[in-house]
């Protein structure tokens, strides 16, 4: 995979995106979970595992600097302002600028509503890290995380669009110094919004990647992809979707391999699957109703093609994602 992509917020757009987000807003169905507001100073470090599927870490640095490392990859420093975005959870290290210290500082933790607060023991913090996950919720995640590289850094420093991103960053780090009712929920909300405006400027700077973006980037199958979007229930036919497009079935299905690797009902069967897997994690909901809700025929249909897809049937993954009762 290629290196960090770093974007600065402000850049032009490239041409002929199509407005890929009109398309790709309604996949995104991501869920923030905020973690950890670290404020370290001295020698620090603070590393992180790999994460489950479906988890993608993100970091917000709202003060000072510090070095990002990751297995054969270069160190990269980063800065006040910077966002950063790790789609496939990979491990990585932050650490003060600088190499790697040989003995660290301890570290005090601290419980807050739903958050961890770090801080160092024996030197004065100079940089704050508010660390999360974001698990990408809804489908094609496959296909999402794909069209992601592996390091996303979004540089918002004192570009033209610093405006726009600036108050959600200092949202959040009010919302989380106050800790006031509700706090975790508005900080959240306000990632959400900061994840969304990332991967606006991520497509604004950038050619078409592959997989999804790419598909949403290419006017013939961006209107096929938007299509199944606004109603994955109906009984899309491979014709039917080529007339959407303007396209014939041979093109379409070419289109759509070589942007994605999977053809057009391929990607209808992980669009309503991710949907379903969705609704399970979410909502209680009757298998019959989630089957007739998600385009599929009947119960057994949606099992077996669920089965399929994950290695694991809805109500065992249902009974996955419960929370634990109190003993």
């Amino acid at each position: 995979m290629a290196g960090p992509i770093r974007r600065r917020a402000g850049e032009p757009e490239a041409a002929g995106a199509d407005d890929p987000l009109s398309g790709l807003a309604p996949l995104l169905r991501v869920q923030p979970h905020l973690d950890d507001v670290c404020r370290f100073g001295g020698a620090w470090a603070a590393p992180h595992e790999q994460e489950p599927a479906r988890q993608a870490y993100f970091h917000l640095v709202t003060r000072g600097q510090a070095t990002l490392w990751r297995p054969g990859r270069a160190p990269l420093q980063v800065t006040a302002g910077d966002i950063l975005l790790l789609p496939r959870g990979d491990a990585h290290v932050f650490h003060g600028v600088g190499p790697p210290p040989s003995t660290q500082l301890p570290v005090t933790v601290r419980h807050a509503q739903s958050l961890r607060f770090k801080t160092t023991v024996g030197a004065e913090p100079d940089v704050e890290l508010i660390c999360g996950r974001l698990a990408f919720e809804a489908a094609p995640q496959t296909l999402i995380v794909t069209a992601l590289p592996d390091l996303l850094v979004l540089s918002v420093g004192a570009q033209p669009l610093a405006t726009r991103f600036a108050p959600l960053l200092a949202g959040i780090r009010e919302e989380l110094n106050d800790l006031r009712a509700g706090a975790v929920a508005v900080a959240e909300n306000l990632a959400s919004a900061l994840f969304m405006m990332m991967l606006r400027a991520h497509l604004e700077t950038s050619a078409p990647a592959e997989g999804l973006l790419r598909l949403l980037g290419q006017p013939l199958t961006a209107r096929a992809v938007r299509a199944m979007v606004r109603d994955p229930v109906h009984p899309w036919t491979l014709d039917e979707l080529a007339a959407t497009a303007a396209a014939s079935r041979a093109s379409l299905v070419r289109a759509f391999r070589a942007a994605a690797g999977v053809a057009p009902l391929e990607f209808l069967t992980d669009l309503r699957l991710g949907l379903a897997h969705h609704r399970l994690r979410t909502e209680t909901v009757s298998l019959d109703r989630l089957a007739a809700e998600v385009g599929y025929q009947s119960a057994a249909a949606l099992s077996r093609a669920f089965l399929r897809k994950y290695g694991v049937r809805p109500g065992q993954a249902r009974q996955a994602e419960a929370p634990p009762t109190a003993g």
